[in-house]
């Protein structure tokens, strides 16, 4: 079995697919299909929630990673082997609460696009309240390390334990704690005024969503596995970051956005950034 053929970086929310094989699992009938609009919550970095919508006027209500391999196939959390591991494949698993259809049938596949687009929002606006962040934050590291597509060391990249969203809203926990000030930056920066860092920040994604910055998804291939960039272009620089999400096209999109940082526990700063779409 090759891997699916996934139609979501370039947008799609509706599409046909021809079912190569059918599971039953705990939630319903796992259905996959050669090609899909439906992006599947990845179960190594789910920060994205699965898309929810339709397969021939059946519910689906979940959408999962499958790894095949000689011995069979398994979905989500069960899969023990790596992307590029050799002899899997891999596939997108939709979760169906109706009826099963038989190997072999032509399905008509319809994404909630209403929910696709509030994460998407919610996923690009994650981006860029990230890398506004590296940039107000600059200053703060001591010795050299890696950098993002201005240039700013990339506090994100560094810093980040785990990102979540939502519709419209996104959730990014970072550690801050001594391996973090071995690496040279300096944490008070951020602990000890994280309300006047939130003001910077939103004040520069508000000039970049005024500029309608570009947004656009780069793919190496039309696969589930294959490489795929976010593309950002900002006042700022441009911007290429490895991501399997789903985007808005252009930052205006968004409306306005607004992040504030909260510190749960000490050494731990969590931006919530929310999202006010256009009305």
């Amino acid at each position: 079995m090759s891997g699916t053929v996934v139609d979501f970086p370039a947008g799609a929310v509706r599409g046909t697919g021809r079912v190569v094989q059918v599971l039953d699992l705990p939630g319903g009938v796992g259905v996959v299909t050669d090609r899909t609009p439906f992006h599947p919550v990845d179960p190594a970095w789910p920060d994205q929630p699965a898309d929810t919508g339709m397969l021939n006027g059946s519910p689906v209500t979940d959408c999962l990673v499958g790894a095949v391999s000689e011995s069979g196939i398994a979905v989500g959390e069960q899969i023990q082997a790596r992307r590029g591991d050799a002899g899997f494949s891999w596939v997108v698993v939709h979760v169906v609460d109706g009826p099963a259809p038989n190997v072999g049938d032509e399905v008509e596949l319809q994404v909630d696009a209403d929910r696709r687009q509030a994460l998407s929002r919610a996923h690009t606006a994650c981006h860029v309240v990230a890398l506004a962040l590296n940039a107000e934050v600059a200053g703060a590291w001591r010795k050299d390390v890696a950098t993002d597509g201005a240039g700013n060391p990339d506090f994100d990249r560094i810093a980040l334990t785990s990102s979540r969203m939502t519709e419209n809203e996104a959730r990014d926990t970072y550690r801050l704690g001594k391996s973090l000030r071995k690496k040279g930056f300096d944490t008070a920066v951020l602990l000890d005024d994280a309300d006047a860092v939130a003001a910077r920040v939103n004040d520069r994604v508000r000039g970049w969503i005024e500029a309608d910055g570009r947004v656009a998804i780069e793919t190496e291939g039309p696969t589930l596995t294959d490489l795929r960039f976010w593309c950002c272009d900002v006042p700022d620089g441009s911007y290429r970051i490895a991501c399997g999400g789903t985007h808005v096209t252009s930052l205006r999109e968004l409306g306005e956005v607004r992040v504030a940082y909260e510190q749960p526990e000490p050494g731990t700063l969590v931006a919530v950034t929310t999202v006010v779409p256009p009305a």
